[in-house]
């Protein structure tokens, strides 16, 4: 979620971009001895493994040899929590279409609030208020 999340931000808390050819075998990248253990990372120009990782020893991607990109990044916490509130939202009922979007019986009544087409409204118009200090112009 945190790679969508980066891209409607346009803003991946950029510290530092390697250029190069890079090898991905038996799941690990190399080289990445410029990102440290538990930090945040993205892949640039991969076909397979485009997107912001976190470096952790169970971290496993495709294997294959690209020239690209690696972002080293420094992801504020709060964005990280956010990218998980998110998923989570995304992941609930009220986020799922539903053939009611509201529905009453017995002095209770619920209303899912919806767009103009009648579906349930996403995650960006939901959090967009909380997105909004860390939103940028442009991507870097």
């Amino acid at each position: 979620m945190l790679t969508e999340v980066c891209a409607e931000l346009r803003n991946y808390f950029v510290k530092d971009i390697h250029n190069g050819t890079f090898e991905i075998v038996g799941g690990k990248i190399t080289p990445l001895d410029f990102i440290q253990e538990n930090q945040h990372f993205r892949i640039v120009g991969s076909v397979f493994n485009d997107g912001v990782y976190k470096n952790t020893a169970d971290l496993v991607l495709t294997d294959e040899i690209f020239s690209g990109s690696v972002w080293a990044m420094a992801v504020p916490p709060s964005v990280v929590a956010l990218a998980e509130e998110i998923k989570k939202y995304n992941e609930s009922d009220e986020a799922k279409p539903s053939a009611y979007n509201s529905e009453s019986f017995g002095g209770y009544s619920y209303s899912k609030a919806t767009d103009e087409n009648g579906a349930p409204i996403g995650w960006k118009k939901v959090f967009a208020s909380r997105l909004k200090p860390y939103r940028r112009i442009s991507v870097l």
